[in-house]
């Protein structure tokens, strides 16, 4: 019996050898190199969501946040590892429902929205004022608002001065003196008498003490400034006169807003209290001012107000399609093309392969915004597709891959390394200290240093330093690591309470 299970035992081994044999030999035949097979976990890379500078050969803890690091997913090596651009395929980009927009060249037209309201004419202004010191006998038009004629009588004034210049016109007609008549004539017309009231006066036998004031001007009267019996001298002013037949629309612009308006575009307005009704009119005059309040300048536009419709103080707003003061065309890009970091602006760029579909990042400068547009003034070219919607799912890809994206530029893609040393302290000002030390070497990233197991962590550029140079530093600065000892007089300089070393 034992000599039969030995014998069964035998062949069994026997076949299992010679399987095992034929297997190699086949392998040998199909590799004649001998070459190792590799598992695509030999090489699998691991990085950090949230920090994809990080890249580890073996899955554990983002040295820089503490996260769970995880696999590195490259769908095309060939494309992906020799290109700076995020490669996609049909389905992600539909899943990701991500647009592109062919960047086109056009007169850059922006609609600038303008507010304001309605003012009078300054130049239509006039201030009805005495030519004579006076009395304020009676005053016809005393409040504002009244309209007023010209040639209407506004007040009555009682003058010494003015009974004074009639009588030496009566003596001068008296003598029959022509020079001497012309003369008296003259003083009364600079007094502010009209031809008709000189004649008057001339023929009139009672000395008549008073003057009638008239207006000079047609319009609303804006301002009463006296009052039926106040005194007032020559130049006083009696009342204001404006002429509302032609008005101002005058609107604040903002900075950013003065670059597309000119002198002589055309502008419609309309008016809340005039519902269904807009008007036209073209820029008079752009204040050379910005206010150092409300950052605007204050963009005139003249318009006719035959009916009066249009009062002063009235809101308006206005709606301009203005072009650039350059006139010529220009690159355009939707907003959603860009992204801001700050320093940079980017966008993403299709690449002309149709499958697989990659996406290069690109750096541009730009001008001024359109409203959901911007001027590109470099960077791309007339016919290139951008991508308008998904920006940010192409960036976070390019993240998660390493390569150029949004908050990685080229010069801070290179490979990162991360290393733990030993590092003897005991308190938090150990802590400081060492993680300062560590900092000041150039090439290092970020250095965190645990009190409780003594080990620094360390991510750094291994093209420029080594964990040794870090060492090297962190005992200069008075604390032991695995390769170098401080320096017993550093060591001795330490406060008491981060002496690590053992007494004798």
């Amino acid at each position: 019996m034992n000599t039969r299970n030995t014998l069964i035992l035998g062949l069994a081994l026997g076949l299992a050898l010679g399987f095992f044999a034929g297997g190699w030999f086949l392998r040998r035949g199909a590799n004649p190199h001998h070459e190792p097979f590799h598992t695509e976990a030999d090489h699998q890379v691991w990085t950090c969501s949230m920090h994809p500078q990080i890249r580890q050969p073996q899955a554990g803890k983002c040295p820089l946040c503490g996260m769970d690091l995880i696999p590195l997913t490259i769908d095309s090596p060939d494309v992906t590892e020799t290109s700076a651009g995020v490669t996609l395929s049909r389905e992600a980009l539909a899943l990701a429902d991500i647009r592109t927009f062919k960047v086109q060249r056009r007169l850059p037209v922006r609609e600038v929205s303008l507010y304001g309201s309605i003012q009078a004419d300054e130049r239509r202004v006039r201030l009805l004022t005495a030519h004579t010191s006076g009395r304020v006998d009676t005053l016809f038009v005393a409040f504002a608002g009244e309209h007023v004629r010209r040639g209407q009588k506004i007040a009555s004034l009682y003058s010494p001065e003015l009974l004074n210049a009639q009588q030496e016109l009566r003596e001068a007609g008296r003598i029959g003196s022509a020079p001497l008549l012309e003369a008296s004539r003259e003083k009364l017309r600079l007094l502010g008498l009209t031809d008709s009231q000189v004649v008057a006066m001339e023929t009139s036998e009672p000395t008549n003490p008073g003057v009638e004031v008239l207006s000079p001007a047609e319009g609303t009267v804006t301002r009463a400034v006296a009052s039926q019996g106040d005194y007032v001298r020559a130049g006083s002013i009696l009342l204001e006169v404006t002429d509302l037949s032609s008005v101002w629309a005058v609107f604040e612009a903002y900075e950013e807003d003065l670059l597309w308006l000119h002198r002589g575009d055309a502008i419609r307005f309309s008016l809340q209290a005039l519902p269904g009704r807009s008007y036209a009119g073209r820029i008079a005059f752009i204040d050379p001012v910005v206010d150092a309040t409300t950052r605007t300048a204050k963009v005139r536009v003249e318009t006719p107000n035959k009916d009066g419709l249009l009062k002063p103080g009235m809101y308006v707003s206005a709606l301009a399609r203005a072009s650039h003061q350059d006139g010529e065309p220009a690159l355009i890009v939707p907003k959603t093309a860009v992204l801001w970091t700050g320093k940079r602006s980017i966008v993403y760029v299709r690449q002309p392969a149709e499958d697989p579909v990659v996406f290069a990042m690109r750096e541009v400068e730009l001008g001024p915004s359109l409203g959901d547009s911007l001027v590109l003034l470099a960077g791309l070219a007339e016919g290139e597709e951008v991508v308008v919607r998904g920006t940010f799912v192409v960036d976070a890809a390019a993240q998660l891959e390493g390569k150029p994206s949004m908050m990685n530029n080229e010069a801070s893609l290179a490979p990162l390394a991360s290393s733990q040393l030993r590092v003897e302290g005991l308190c938090s000002m150990c802590k400081e200290r060492i993680e300062a030390a560590a900092q000041r070497v150039a090439g290092l990233q970020s250095a965190s240093w645990d009190v409780t197991t003594r080990q620094l962590h360390i991510t750094f550029d291994p093209s420029r330093i080594s964990p040794k140079d870090i060492a090297r530093a962190v005992a200069e600065a008075g604390h032991d690591t695995q390769e170098f000892k401080a320096d017993e007089a550093v060591y001795r300089n330490l406060p008491d309470c981060c002496k690590y070393r053992k007494a004798d």
